[in-house]
């Protein structure tokens, strides 16, 4: 049960990941002077930003508990650092969703993004890019580079943290940053729920 489980969240992590190639090209194309696929994006999701940044950051912290507390892993120094950054965003951007807060998405923002870099230089530790410190080494049994998963060649803990990161970072920017005027008639500057950014 718990290497299906695991299985489960590897292939979520696959799924997020492709969600977040598709968001990061089409930002890029954006300033290249084709921003109708970011837009069509930002007017798919609009008004669920802070939903879809709660389910994200949700999965991930019940992912994260149940490799701790049912799989038994040992989190080493990093993981606590990516959980620090990772669950509270659970908690507030389901409080934020609630209430149709979007201006609380811009003070969230450093969250993912710090946590994102805590995932990058672990992955580093992992494949001995990066020398662990002692403090590593003494956190847990291997200390952070020991691979307690890794499924197709690549997922392990601190990628599927990234990919999380990485989800929550772009959906709290979506909520952050008020449509344009040319974004079309569904966003007219109010998301559902009556919600003024300019408020």
């Amino acid at each position: 049960m718990t290497h299906d489980v695991i299985v489960a969240l590897a292939v979520l992590g696959v799924a997020g990941q492709a969600l977040a190639v598709l968001l990061v090209l089409a930002a890029l194309l954006r300033p290249a002077g084709v921003p109708g696929p970011l837009d069509a994006i930002r007017s798919a999701v609009w008004g669920y930003e802070l939903w879809l940044a709660f389910v994200v950051t949700a999965v991930a912290t019940g992912g994260s508990l149940f490799l701790s507390e049912v799989a038994h892993f040992v989190p080493c120094e990093l993981c606590w650092f990516q959980r620090i950054f990772m669950y509270p965003l659970a908690i507030v951007t389901l409080l934020a969703a609630i209430a149709n807060d979007h201006r609380v998405a811009r003070y969230l923002l450093p969250l993912p993004a710090i946590g994102a870099g805590f995932s990058v230089y672990h992955i580093l530790v992992e494949e001995r890019v990066v020398r662990q410190t002692t403090a590593c080494l003494i956190s847990a049994p291997g200390g952070c580079a020991v691979k307690w998963i890794d499924e197709f060649g690549y997922v392990t803990i601190p990628v599927l943290a990234l990919t999380a990161f990485v989800l929550a970072f772009a959906f709290l920017a979506f909520a952050a940053v008020e449509p344009s005027a040319d974004e079309g008639d569904e966003t007219e500057g109010s998301a559902p729920g009556g919600y003024d950014p300019a408020e």
